[in-house]
């Protein structure tokens, strides 16, 4: 009885150490950035471990994840994704991955978000004018990723990034800058990332359907794009004749919001079928796992990767990810 006592005390100390050491510092700069479809994960194969994924082998997504790993990918790959963001919208990603030789690669993308149709409303017709509107966000990306050694590898991403709310629009650049590093014991790689790096910009536009009680020569501001630090690590605990298991951390800064940490666990058997699930701290509305999915068989000599993920959130409900990437193997069956 004393021991489990002990226990318990011991457990609430700890659970009452993690809400000191995981405050919300940064909370209040929530919602203080411009382009925010950037945000928004693309790769199932994060999404199911809760974006914990920065420092995983490299694969057809890696343009997106980690511009570093897109050297680890050694075929000529294409894929594509689509994450449900519900209420009309749908945001998609399309990249490909080009080796040149055996240890450097070029990665292209491409990350659209369209509304959908939206009503035109005014002060005097809040019901709708009868016009419609539009929202829509496009990202495109040129990357290169080099290995330096056996163990280690950089990669950039440069972004071109066009925004459009109704009348008014966007210009702008970013990029994304990526290293990893390799060890021998148990795949342990650690990695890390900065994304969406960029100065700060605004909507272009004076025109306004209604002026009423409004002020003349209104100005729009400037705002910074959401970038995010990340570092991760991830290693693999378990490696059997048919199964293996990858166990991954990360930690992400973001510019606009909280410090949060992810967990992230994978599952594969017989390189054919991947199991996930992941859990993230310190993000509001996010109080439940994640989990996906993947499955990858050959089409001939050329092997096809389905992976989803589904994420419960709060407020949104329940989003889903899917993707499809294909690689063409150079070598006979």
């Amino acid at each position: 009885m004393k021991k489990l006592t002990l226990h318990i005390v011991a457990l609430l100390l700890g659970t009452s150490a993690v809400g000191q050491i995981l405050p919300n510092f940064g909370g209040q700069r929530a919602g203080l950035s411009t382009l925010t479809f950037l945000k928004n994960n693309m790769n199932p194969r994060s999404v199911g471990m809760s974006g914990a994924s920065v420092a995983l082998p490299g694969d057809a997504m890696s343009v997106y994840t980690n511009p570093a790993a897109v050297a680890d990918v050694h075929e000529l790959t294409f894929a594509t994704s689509n994450y449900f963001v519900g209420a009309g919208a749908n945001q998609a990603l399309l990249s490909s991955i080009v080796p040149v030789g055996a240890a450097s690669a070029f990665g292209f993308s491409m990350n659209a978000l369209t509304s959908g149709e939206m009503e035109v409303r005014t002060e005097f017709q809040p019901e709708g004018t009868g016009q419609k509107t539009y929202a829509n966000n496009v990202a495109l990306g040129v990357g290169y990723s080099m290995q330096l050694s056996d163990q280690f590898s950089f990669g950039v991403n440069m972004k071109y990034i066009y925004e459009q709310l109704a009348e008014y629009y966007n210009h702008t650049a970013a990029v994304d800058i990526g290293f990893k590093y390799n060890t021998d014991f148990k795949d342990l790689s650690f990695a890390v990332a900065m994304q969406n790096f960029s100065g700060n910009s605004s909507l272009t536009g004076d025109h306004l359907e209604v002026d009423f009680n409004r002020t003349r020569g209104f100005g729009l501001e400037n705002y910074t794009l959401p970038n995010v630090f990340k570092l991760g690590v991830s290693m693999k605990p378990l490696e059997m004749d048919k199964h293996s298991l990858y166990t991954l951390f990360e930690l992400q800064h973001p510019n606009d919001n909280a410090e949060n940490y992810r967990f992230g666990v994978e599952y594969d058997y017989m390189e054919m079928f991947q199991v996930r699930a992941g859990y993230a701290f310190n993000i509001f509305g996010q109080n439940l796992p994640t989990f996906g999915f993947g499955f990858r068989k050959n089409m001939g000599a050329h092997p096809m990767q389905i992976n989803y993920a589904a994420n419960p959130t709060q407020y949104l409900g329940l989003q889903h990810v899917v993707s499809l990437a294909l690689s063409i193997n150079k070598m006979e069956r």
